[in-house]
């Protein structure tokens, strides 16, 4: 099942855990709409054929849905009972943090073995260095913010540009990083009005006459892009100043090859992982290897940002 919002690269993680199961003679099913589709028994076969050419597909063909039944013991108590009737012994939880917490809520109440695959454009997840979707999200951002300097080079515009990101900034930092904004403005990193300017001004002082500002969503500069965009310009009038919210732009498409492999290499392991006997756990990315973490150390913990990165994107936006 997926669950939480989208991410490209889930059907190949769906896929992978397909025809994973079926190499190792394993029936299964897929519930639609995550944990609301268990409660409503909204189930398919899922043999080998069944995920054919959907690797390059953006979205989930499983669809996805948030539940505020699953978050109830009937709602749960009836999940357990339409997967006893279909005797289903283990399950693979594509998503995130909130996934993860209810699947591992579930496992403890009823003794179903889970076993997650990170899924979030958000790379927020502790315990892989990289979740599915997030190279992919990252390569649009960084594309639409190309495009954007065009048009800020030509009419000397200053553009900020939001990307996704409520919680953490990672899209925001990276995607600032390799276009080459003059400012990134994240949600852990407490970044003060008067330093914003400053640094633009600094910019312009230098010669620059058109700039671009990344924001995450999450960053707490201002109340929002808009409100932080009229700041700047109240105080900085030579700029013509413009916003672009890339919104739900970044979770579709189709995936990378990287965000494909990825999903490849997490959805077979996920299936090894619970024929071994193990059970309650993430697998993530650490490298070249692939690794396993308990689910509550992942839904407990934290991936902290690249510190090493910022600073580096302060050296470039002189």
């Amino acid at each position: 099942m997926t669950s939480g919002g989208d991410a490209p690269g889930m059907n190949a993680a769906i896929r992978a855990v397909v025809r994973a199961c079926a190499y190792y003679d394993v029936s299964c099913i897929g519930f639609y709409r995550g944990y609301q589709g268990m409660i409503e028994n909204d189930f398919v076969d899922m043999p080998p054929r069944s995920v054919k050419n959907i690797i390059n597909l953006g979205g989930t063909v499983l669809r996805s849905a948030r539940s505020a039944d699953f978050r109830t013991v009937k709602g749960r108590q009836q999940a357990y009972h339409n997967l006893k009737e279909n005797k289903v012994d283990a399950m693979v939880l594509i998503g995130g943090d909130g996934t993860f917490t209810g699947g591992l809520i579930f496992s403890e109440e009823f003794d179903i073995p889970v076993v997650g695959i990170p899924g979030t454009i958000d790379n927020d997840i502790c315990g892989t260095q990289s979740t599915i979707g997030y190279d992919t999200a990252l390569n649009t951002a960084v594309y639409a913010i190309d495009k954007i300097r065009d048009t800020a080079s030509s009419h000397n515009r200053l553009f900020f540009v939001e990307v996704m990101g409520r919680d953490a900034g990672f899209i925001a930092l990276n995607s600032g990083v390799g276009a080459g904004a003059e400012e990134i403005l994240i949600p852990e990193e407490d970044q003060a009005l008067d330093k914003l300017l400053e640094s633009l001004k600094r910019s312009k002082r230098s010669g620059k006459l058109s700039s671009i500002v990344v924001c995450a969503e999450g960053d707490k500069t201002g109340k929002n892009v808009f409100e932080l965009a009229d700041y700047v310009h109240e105080h900085m009038p030579e700029y013509n100043t413009r916003v672009t919210v890339l919104g739900h732009l970044q979770r579709g498409g189709s995936p990378s090859c990287f965000d494909r492999v990825l999903a490849s290499r997490l959805g077979v392991k996920a299936v090894e992982f619970l024929l071994d006997g193990q059970r309650d756990i993430m697998v993530g990315f650490d490298g070249e290897k692939i690794v396993s973490t308990h689910i509550n150390s992942v839904t407990k913990g934290s991936h902290d940002i690249n510190r090493e990165l910022l600073r580096i994107s302060d050296i470039l936006s002189v």
